[in-house]
This record gives C-alpha cells, structure tokens and sequence, in this order.
C-alpha cells in the first residue's frame, strides 16, 4: 500500500534536558506543540525575510514602503535589486 503524501517523517532528536524542558514551558505559555514551535524557529532561522510566505507581494512592498518613508524609491529599488542579485548568486 502506497503512503499517502499528506502524511510526515518522523524524526527524532536528542536535547540538552534544560533545553527541553524550556522548550516545553514555552510551547505550553504559547499553547501550542514543541513541535510546532521547533518548525516555526527552523523556518525562521532559515528564512529570515519571509518573502516567501507573501500571499500580496504589491500589498506588502507598500507595507514595507510605510515603514521606510525617509528612503527615496529610487534608492529602495537599489536596495531591492542588490538583494535580488545577492540572493540569487
């Protein structure tokens, strides 16, 4: 019988027992999984932008654009573009 895709490895992972133990005490303040909690850190750590969670790219460079009012647009495209061609190298 075939796995159906929906379904997730699992793995398994040694702590430090304090580590855990915190880990644990911030999961329950935030009422949620350890688990779920390790993904979001993960993602987090390896997606520190989070352009790739945008549903509205148009809405959120305007969101972005509000925040840095005292940067010209030409130089936010600059800034945009440099980060572009870092990112892509």
């Amino acid at each position: 019988m075939a796995k159906s895709a929906s379904t997730r490895e699992k793995w398994t992972l040694s702590f430090d027992a304090e580590l855990k133990a915190f880990l644990v005490q911030l999961a329950k303040r935030r009422r949620t999984y350890p688990v779920a909690l390790l993904e979001g850190l993960v993602k987090e750590k390896f997606n520190p932008y989070g352009h790739t969670d945008v549903k509205d790219s148009a809405a959120y460079v305007r969101m972005l654009r509000r925040r840095s009012r005292k940067q010209s647009d030409a130089a936010f495209l600059k800034e945009i573009r440099t980060w572009q061609r870092s990112a892509s190298s």
